[in-house]
């Protein structure tokens, strides 16, 4: 039964990404997931599981009835019970008189399975219809059902309306210590222009002395974008993260594929759609190929070794596909560890727990790095943040002994 489901809830899919809905793999589990659990007994019944767990939107569930209708026939919104959407008075006896009337249910949930199953077949003489109406209200905001669905499975509109969640997201770094001193009480050194200023107000008699604090400062952000062709539903993601939880951090922002360009400047919009745009006019690779080693290698001659990741947080946004050497890679991921504070790795493959660095640019950079998470959803982003606000360097000491 689990594998005539999953068979069910694919081609489902399938034809509802014909009709424009952007039903992903990850959409399609959901489903099978509702079924397994809500056990309808109905075509209705089965409708209001799609609609749980297929849409996001009044409009996609328009859609989405028109596809059912299409697929099970005109008559698959309306159950034995009569209106649309509403269980059958009998079914529900059924289950609760007692534990022998359960196999009857069960019987009839293989069937409805069953006609499912044989409704997406792509040989089925089921023909379209309109889909009757039902009242369910859609619960909770567009942007809070969305916030677990997978960046790579949303569309434009629906990235937008993430905007507001990921504005409530703080992309905040460790404090460093910085040279600078304030005047306060149980610092190691003796301030003495403040102890001396003490003074005058005891006719130059010091009878106080005033120590110095070193102050904290946060750490600079550098994140390193990768806007390849694999990449690219995640990079739109990212920079509409970085645009709105990383302003306040200052952020120093570059994208790469086969060349570096510095985003930082195309980042000051007004809305994220003006600096998703911007960021696609300022990157001419976009969508290109990836040379993540002579990316990685234009970052340290120009910018590194000036200063920018010195005592930094480095974020790289990659999934580790490099046509490059993989020596490259490795050579200057380690010029990088040696001058940054923590190195943040995110690569959405790692979403999955069967997953293994194979990959030779992937590879060659993971002994480098602090933390390697997946990001690939809003609810997922919790990893990240508190991979960048983790005070402690977690890689290997890489520098060689003298």
């Amino acid at each position: 039964m689990a594998d005539d489901l999953a068979a069910v809830a694919a081609g489902f899919g399938a034809a509802l990404r014909r009709a424009g809905l952007p039903v992903g793999p990850g959409r399609s589990e959901r489903f099978a997931a509702a079924v397994t659990l809500a056990e309808p007994a109905t075509p209705a019944e089965l409708l209001n599981c799609a609609l749980a767990t297929l849409v996001s939107s009044k409009e996609q569930g328009e859609l989405l009835r028109a596809v059912f209708s299409g697929v099970f026939g005109p008559e698959a919104g309306t159950g034995p019970g009569g209106a649309a959407g509403q269980p059958d008075p009998g079914t529900a006896q059924r289950r609760a008189e007692s534990p022998a009337e359960a196999a009857d249910v069960a019987r009839a949930h293989a069937l409805v399975i069953e006609s499912v199953r044989a409704a997406v077949d792509p040989g089925s003489d089921e023909q379209d219809g309109d889909q009757p109406e039902i009242s369910r209200p859609y619960l909770g905001s567009p942007a809070e059902r969305l916030a677990g669905t997978d960046f790579a499975e949303l569309s434009d509109s629906e990235l937008a309306e993430l905007a507001e969640l990921m504005r409530r997201i703080t992309l905040a770094v460790p404090p460093r210590r910085s040279r600078r001193h304030r005047p306060g009480s149980g610092g190691r050194h003796i301030d003495m222009r403040a102890s001396l200023r003490r003074a005058r107000r005891t006719g130059g008699d010091v009878f106080r002395l005033i120590g110095g604090v070193p102050v904290s400062r946060p750490r600079r952000l550098v994140v390193l974008c990768d806007i390849s062709g694999s990449m690219e539903p995640y990079a739109r993601a990212m920079i509409q993260l970085l645009y709105c939880a990383a302003g306040g951090a200052g952020a120093e922002v570059f994208s790469f594929a086969t060349r570096l360009t510095r985003l930082t400047s195309a980042l000051a919009r007004s809305t994220p759609a003006a600096a998703l745009r911007e960021a696609g006019h300022a990157a001419p690779d976009w969508l290109g190929g990836t040379r993540l080693g002579a990316a990685l290698k234009q970052f340290n001659d120009g910018f590194g070794r000036r200063g920018m990741a010195r005592g930094a947080v480095v974020l790289i946004i990659s999934d580790g596909w490099d046509t490059g050497d993989p020596a490259m890679v490795r050579r200057e991921m380690e010029r990088l560890s040696l001058v940054a504070f923590r190195i943040v790795w995110v690569n959405p493959r790692t979403k999955s727990a069967a997953y293994e660095p194979l990959a030779g640019g992937m590879a060659a950079a993971w002994p480098f790095c602090d933390a390697v998470v997946s990001g690939h959803s809003v609810n997922a982003l919790r990893d990240l943040t508190a991979a960048l606000a983790d005070p402690v360097r977690r890689r290997a000491e890489l520098r060689p002994a003298v």
